[in-house]
């Protein structure tokens, strides 16, 4: 719950389980970058052991923590080996049992953040020990994490700018970023978590974007494609050459490689290319309760978030036949038990082939956040949001007329 504090040396001998609850690894050690001036360090996420391998778990893919363990949110893990990156802090190996004056740090408690940011855990309290000739035991004391803040300070100067830029939003990050030299770019790169490079790449031109993205090596690239949206990874791949994106599609999950393929295989100007596959779908049984509960999840965005897509099965792309759309407002509306079935409403979709700016059009003629794309079965393959059709209709250079924005 909110508030309450969770020791590092409990998480530390708890089980990582999967979305079933089953076990299949252990966790290790917690991961934790440093905030945004006087902010509290962030857990990024955690080292665990599965398969005999030491992978890392980031913790927005973990849905809960509690005595049962760490269990995840989907079935996908990554099993890449863990490769600490500059500006992270094991707490185990790199926190717990240094000196502070004439104390030990034994313990670090977290806390559960939901102050209106993504939901996450903090560094909240740290755990000092003091041994004495005369006593057989340590005494203890529970301090303030910035009581001992050069325990969780940046180690080199640009992790220290990774980490005043981690709270700001991710359109004022790259305008940030467009006013330093190229080398000071990369640098940053190499600083920012795989989340947060992400988010930025999502808000460069695809041009800059290669730029900034050709130091890094094959590894932690894919880490960072990872988290990109689908529709924005596709704009990226459509730009590299030929042979580095076969390379990146020869890596990916299989799944995902074919999903990307029949992205870029859409011609540019049409909807198809507008278009990502990554919505909420449900069928006509499910529940306002169970809409909710997806829609809830902070990992949807706001455009994708605000309505629910409702088809015959299959319920992932290309779905079965398409029936309509429940929006959040009405969701809000009905009681949880109703059908989606009962509450369907009917609003246009488009086709791949349909120019974007038609697609605009319709939009806005509707007044809609987000709109299916059928094929000539009407089976849903995806939507797409305003803030894609934004980005596509605005002049090519608006990104770079942006005022930037400076952190603070």
């Amino acid at each position: 719950m909110t508030g309450e504090l969770i020791y590092a040396f409990r998480v530390m001998r708890l089980s990582l389980l999967d979305a079933g609850g089953a076990p299949i690894g252990r966790l290790e050690d917690v991961v934790v970058v440093s905030g945004r001036t006087s902010s509290a360090p962030q857990v990024l996420g955690f080292v665990a052991t599965s398969q005999r391998r030491r992978i890392f778990v980031n913790a927005n893919r973990v849905a809960s923590l509690d005595n049962a363990g760490a269990r995840l949110k989907s079935w996908d893990v990554d099993f890449h080996p863990f490769k600490p990156k500059e500006g992270e802090r094991l707490l185990k190996i790199g926190v717990i049992n240094q000196k502070v004056g004439d104390e030990v740090v034994s313990d670090v408690a977290l806390r559960l953040r939901e102050d209106g940011r993504t939901p996450g855990w903090e560094v909240s309290k740290v755990r000092l020990a003091r041994r004495n000739a005369l006593r057989r035991r340590p005494t203890y004391r529970l301090v303030d994490w910035d009581t001992v803040a050069s325990l969780f300070a940046p180690t080199t100067e640009m992790a220290a700018e990774a980490a005043r830029l981690r709270d700001m939003h991710p359109s004022d990050v790259a305008g940030f970023v467009r006013a330093l030299p190229l080398t000071q770019r990369r640098q940053l790169a190499e600083a920012m978590d795989d989340e947060r490079l992400a988010d930025l790449l999502e808000e460069l031109p695809e041009a800059e974007q290669l730029r900034l993205i050709e130091g890094l090596d094959l590894e932690r690239l894919m880490n960072v494609l990872d988290e990109m949206e689908y529709d924005d990874l596709a704009d990226l791949l459509a730009e590299m050459p030929g042979e580095q994106r076969s390379r990146i599609l020869d890596e990916m999950d299989e799944d995902d490689a074919a999903m990307m393929r029949q992205l870029l295989s859409y011609q540019e100007g049409t909807a198809g290319a507008l278009m990502t596959p990554d919505i909420i779908v449900l069928g006509p049984n499910a529940t306002v309760a169970e809409a909710l509960a997806h829609i809830r999840d902070p990992e949807w965005l706001v455009s994708i978030a605000a309505q629910v897509f409702v088809t015959n099965p299959p319920f992932r792309a290309p779905t079965g036949r398409y029936l309509g759309v429940v929006h959040f407002q009405r969701l809000l509306r009905e009681p949880p038990s109703m059908e989606l079935g009962r509450c369907l409403e009917q609003e246009p979709t488009v086709t791949v082939d349909m120019p974007d700016r038609e697609v605009a059009e319709v939009l806005a003629s509707y007044n809609m956040l987000a709109m299916g794309v059928c094929d000539s079965a009407q089976r849903l393959l995806g939507a797409i949001t305003v803030d894609d059709v934004l980005d596509r209709t605005l002049p090519a250079d608006w990104r770079q007329r942006r005022r930037q924005v400076a952190p603070k």
